[in-house]
């Protein structure tokens, strides 16, 4: 009997092997893409991940496609929109640092210039403590006047109980000729802003016109920009004053030394620079 010819195989793969083959290759790019984005940080893999479920589905028990009407038997074309998406992602972080980074270089241009306005402001200041203070010196007023300055002003204290008697806001007689020529130097800076700043000291004061330390000192205050308006050429508007209590104290109020220093007068002058 003769022997019956066996048959051969089919050519080629079995149609199964090839959705194999690309289900096992996505798998692995998608695990050297996991590879690649290991030095990334845990909040922006979180985000991408998110972003990755929402819009493929590869997170998400079940799903079976990574976008409409294409299978995963189709992940080469897949990984093609995937490799799109990364390349937009990582150009979309490049624009965010370019941006971070300008914004870095204009803050810090912003702080230089403010540190070098401050620094003009700070010499014109100096300068106008000079001019003033060879006046106090002139007229033989810098023993008891104090002169200093930031970078805003050039500050005159004048000490309380030489313009004031006690609990009083009326200017004294004995004071007039010292503030006559305070006046004096006052007017060649009447093109700047002049602020009147009234202090006392912290022991408590009730009277029939005075209920308070605040009142107290915005009386004297008061007192002080009304001479300099009704004798001086000086425009009001260009004098601003205020009563400041007990509140700025510049020494110890447990001490008479301390109360006496507090007990003061101060008389800005605004340089050219200045916000005023």
């Amino acid at each position: 009997m003769a022997k019956r010819k066996a048959e051969e195989p089919p050519k080629g793969a079995p149609a199964w092997q090839s959705t194999f083959a690309d289900l096992m290759n996505l798998l692995l790019c998608f695990f050297v893409l996991l590879f690649s984005m290991s030095s990334i940080d845990a909040q922006k893999f979180q985000e991408i991940a998110a972003s990755f479920s929402n819009t493929f589905s590869i997170f998400s028990a079940g799903g079976t496609s990574f976008d409409d009407g294409l299978l995963i038997s189709n992940g080469v074309s897949q990984l093609n929109n995937l490799d799109m998406y990364i390349s937009n992602t990582g150009a979309a972080a490049e624009q965010t640092a370019k941006t971070n980074d300008l914004q870095k270089d204009e803050a810090d241009s912003a702080e230089e210039l403010k540190e070098a306005l401050e620094e003009e402001q700070l010499k014109e200041s100096e300068e106008l403590a000079e001019k003033v203070s060879e006046a106090l010196n002139e007229n033989g007023l810098d023993k008891d006047i104090d002169i200093s300055f930031t970078s805003q002003y050039v500050q005159l204290t004048l000490k309380g109980s030489v313009l004031f008697d006690s609990g009083s806001a009326e200017l004294r007689s004995e004071a007039m000729p010292m503030i006559q020529k305070i006046a004096v130097i006052l007017e060649r800076y009447a093109s700047s802003t002049i602020e009147i700043e009234g202090h006392t000291d912290n022991i408590p004061i009730h009277t029939s016109r005075f209920e308070s330390n605040d009142i107290l000192s915005s009386y004297r205050a008061l007192a002080m920009f009304e001479y300099l308006v009704e004798n001086t050429s000086l425009d009001p508007a260009k004098i601003k004053h205020s009563g400041r209590g007990e509140y700025i104290p510049v020494a110890d109020n447990s001490t008479p030394e301390g109360r006496a220093k507090n007990r003061r007068i101060e008389i800005k002058i605004y340089n050219s620079l200045s916000a005023e």
